[in-house]
Parts: C-alpha cells; sequence; structure tokens
C-alpha cells in the first residue's frame, strides 16, 4: 500500500483545493491530510485566516478524499509524521518547488501544478473590509495602527485625537484625523478605544448607540453596573462588545492555560503576577491599578475564576488627595487556592508570573504578559520541559483578527470572557470607593 500525505490551512475551502486533493489521492492507495493549526498558522505568519481549525478540517473530510486526517501543530513535524506513519509520497502545491526538497531523505517528494485562477487570498479579498476607527493616544494606539495592516479585512479609515503631535504620525496617510469623536463615529464600522479610563464607558456607550462593534482597552468601565450596562446594550443591538487585553492572544499564553487545565503541574493553588514599569506621568496619565491589574488579574480569573471569596487591596498613593497609585498590591482568597497580583508605574519589581500547583510549577519570566517562552518545573529538575512560542505584534493582530472574525459572523470569538471583564471593572470600582488600605508618599 502506498502512503501519501500533504498539508495545507484549507480556509475558504474551494476547488482549487478540491483538486489538489484529488490528484494527491491519485498518487497512492492511502491518503493523509494535515490541517494546520491555528496556532501554527499564526507562527507562520498566516493570520488572516477566516474558519476554526474544526471548520477547515470538516471541509476536508467532506470531500471523501482523505483516509486520515492530522493536525500539523509544529515546526518539524513533517519529518515525524512521514517517519512515524511510514509514508511513501509527499505532496503539496507548485508554488512550493524546492522548498521541501529536503523531504527527499525520508520519502519520494511531488509537486502539483495548482488550479489557474481561485485561491483562498482572492476569495478573502472579495470580503468587505471592516472600516475601524481609532480613539486615543500614545504608543498602544500607533501599535494598534501599525498591526491592523497586517490583518486582512480591517482597514484603519479614521483616527480621533486631541494631540497634534499624534496626528503628526499619520498625516501623510490617507485617514481621516479629528478631534471629534461623533465625526469618526459617522465613517467607520467599528472603533478601537485607548482613551483615559475614566472615558471609557461614554466612548463605549456612543459608539454602541451609534451602531458601531467595540474593541476597548481594558478596563471597559470603572464599575461593574456600567460593564453590565454595555455588555447588555451590546447584546441588544447585534453588536460586538470586545475587552482588550492583548496577552489574552499571544500564543505562548494561550498554550499555557491549555497545558495547565490538563492538569500538568495538578492542581493549582497560588498564582502570583507581576506588572510593573517606571514611566514618566502626568494629570492624564493612567494610574497603576487601570494600566495594569486588568493584564495581572487576567490568567488568575481565567484559571481560578472569578468567585474570590475575600479581596485586599493596599496601594502606595502619590499623595493624599491623589486617586494616582504608584503601587498597588492586590490579595485574593478562594476556596482552595490564593492569589496575588502587583502592579505599579512608579515603583519597578521583577515582572513575572509563577503558578504554583500540587506537583510543580510553571514560570514566565519578565516581561510575562509579551513572553514567548514559559517553563514547568518540578521537584526532580530532568522533568523540566520549557516552551517556546513566536509572539507577534505583542498579540494585537492576533486580537484584530478575532475581533474582525466576530463582526464578520456575529459571534463573539474574544478569548476573554464578560465575567471576567466584569470582576475586572468590579476591582476598579472597589478602588474608585477607597475599599482599599492606603499608604501616602508624602
Amino acid at each position: 500500500m502506498i502512503k501519501v500525505i500533504t498539508y495545507g490551512t484549507y480556509d475558504l475551502f474551494h476547488y482549487g483545493h478540491q483538486r489538489l486533493l484529488e490528484r494527491a489521492k491519485e498518487l497512492g492507495d492511502y491518503l493523509i491530510v494535515g490541517v494546520t493549526a491555528d496556532d501554527f498558522d499564526k507562527q507562520r505568519g498566516k493570520i488572516n485566516v477566516k474558519q476554526s481549525l474544526m471548520e477547515r478540517i470538516e471541509s476536508v473530510r467532506a470531500t471523501g478524499l482523505a483516509d486520515e486526517i492530522i493536525i500539523e501543530e509544529y515546526e518539524g513535524q513533517k519529518i515525524d509524521d512521514i517517519k512515524r506513519m511510514g509514508v511513501d509520497i509527499f505532496t503539496v502545491g507548485s508554488d512550493w518547488v524546492g522548498h521541501f526538497d529536503y523531504l527527499k531523505d525520508y520519502c519520494d517528494v511531488v509537486y502539483l501544478e495548482r488550479t489557474e485562477g481561485v485561491s483562498s487570498s482572492d476569495i478573502r479579498s472579495q470580503y468587505r473590509s471592516i472600516n475601524l476607527g481609532l480613539i486615543g493616544e500614545g504608543n498602544i494606539l500607533k501599535k494598534f495602527y501599525d498591526e491592523s495592516k497586517l490583518v486582512n479585512g480591517i482597514d484603519v479609515n479614521a483616527i480621533c485625537t486631541d494631540k497634534d503631535n499624534e496626528k503628526k504620525q499619520y498625516e501623510n496617510d490617507e485617514i481621516l484625523l479629528t478631534n471629534d469623536y461623533e465625526e469618526l463615529l459617522n465613517v467607520v464600522d467599528a472603533v478601537f478605544i485607548i482613551s483615559h479610563p475614566s472615558q471609557h464607558y461614554s466612548q463605549i456607550k456612543q459608539a454602541l448607540e451609534n451602531g458601531k462593534h467595540v474593541l476597548c482597552e481594558s478596563p471597559i468601565a470603572l464599575s461593574e453596573k456600567e460593564c453590565v450596562e454595555l455588555e447588555n446594550l451590546a447584546l441588544e443591538n447585534d453588536l460586538i462588545l470586545m475587552d482588550s487585553i492583548k496577552t489574552a492572544y499571544a500564543t505562548a499564553y494561550s498554550r499555557l492555560l491549555l497545558i495547565l487545565k490538563g492538569g500538568k503541574i495538578g492542581d493549582i493553588y497560588s498564582i502570583d503576577a507581576t506588572c510593573t514599569s517606571l514611566r514618566e506621568f502626568d494629570d492624564n496619565s493612567w494610574n497603576s491599578i487601570t494600566s495594569w491589574a486588568p493584564t495581572a488579574l487576567l490568567p488568575i480569573f481565567q484559571i481560578l475564576g472569578v468567585d474570590y471569596k475575600q479581596k485586599t487591596i493596599n496601594s502606595l498613593m502619590l499623595d493624599k488627595d491623589s486617586n494616582f497609585d504608584l503601587f498597588t498590591k492586590i490579595d485574593l482568597l478562594y476556596d482552595n487556592a490564593v492569589a496575588s497580583i502587583k502592579v505599579a508605574n512608579g515603583v519597578k519589581s521583577e515582572g513575572e508570573l509563577i503558578i504554583s500547583g500540587s506537583n510543580g510549577y510553571a514560570y514566565v519570566p519578565a516581561p510575562w504578559w509579551k513572553t514567548d517562552y514559559f517553563e514547568l518545573r518540578y521537584e526532580n529538575q530532568e522533568d523540566n520541559k520549557k516552551y517556546f512560542y513566536q509572539l507577534d505584534g505583542e498579540g494585537i493582530r492576533y486580537e484584530l483578527v478575532a475581533f474582525a472574525k466576530s463582526i464578520e459572523l456575529g459571534i463573539n470569538n474574544a478569548y476573554i470572557d464578560f465575567e471576567v471583564s466584569k470582576a475586572i471593572c468590579k476591582i476598579m470600582e472597589d478602588f474608585e470607593n477607597k475599599d482599599l488600605n492606603v499608604i501616602n508618599k508624602y
């Protein structure tokens, strides 16, 4: 029996895919089709994939041509699959001629001519792009603008900011530059908000009332009640409201969550997350808790849940009349676990994440919120394992892909559940209401 193997993304399955699989099938008796996993596609830079892994697998299965379907998840897997499965022929489209010649040491390599005049890229290009407006200021705004250029289906066509020096960065581009939020809303389908947290609630509400989808830098509001109100408003109007914490979309972070949920370090009893920076600040600056607490709380709420039994907030304030915390430590007590975060815009500490379990612990080095690497460590150091994943754009482009896909499908595909967003807003509310222990710097 001659075994043939081929690989592909098979996004928006079309006649060209069908013909390629038919010709691959004709090469032997048994056809194995490898469908690339979402994370592997991201590592290869294919961040404009429209369909989920399961949708793409079902498209291949529906052809009836594959005798076996596998998932391609890592670099070098082709050699492993060929050796493990006793493959005789590897085949792929002719646009890859020469690229896979290294596999000739393990099996025959056949490059098949592709069907002319049809491609997934062409089909994707027929999709109507989402006109996205950006409102706010700072480095994150610029990063979102730059990353949007790498995401199929999104075009930034307007930016709203009060800062003239911010506008200068975009004045050579063909986009609307304005300081009038209403003017921006008139020309976009969706908005990304990175303004001061005190403005998030009103700006999100205005956008939703104008029929616009919203991606907002966390926290989306400074109270639990406002958060719930905005979520209900989005649902009532069939709009997407997503909480933006780019860490949630980083490949390494997503993989870490899956590994931990699989019990690799046993039962989890403690989580400690630290996020700090030494930034220049003024009256319009984000304080420490709004800058960093949403990110620091993310792994705690996603792993241990949001039903903590007790909370203690300790803050070092800039002065007794200020709402600006230079440093804040929050301790959370659960039924069977404890957690803590340290966040600061005026105090520096090691920005690491440590998750402790009954069999071992996960260690994510600084800066853990944009890591491409983490370790699982055990009592027997020979069992320790290191994990490496490529991180492009700090997770922003993957977040934009999820946002665009959510709008396209009408289903919120955010990596952050609403219950997590609501719990973050509740922490903000407690801080705003001074439900905390305060130390004043002066």
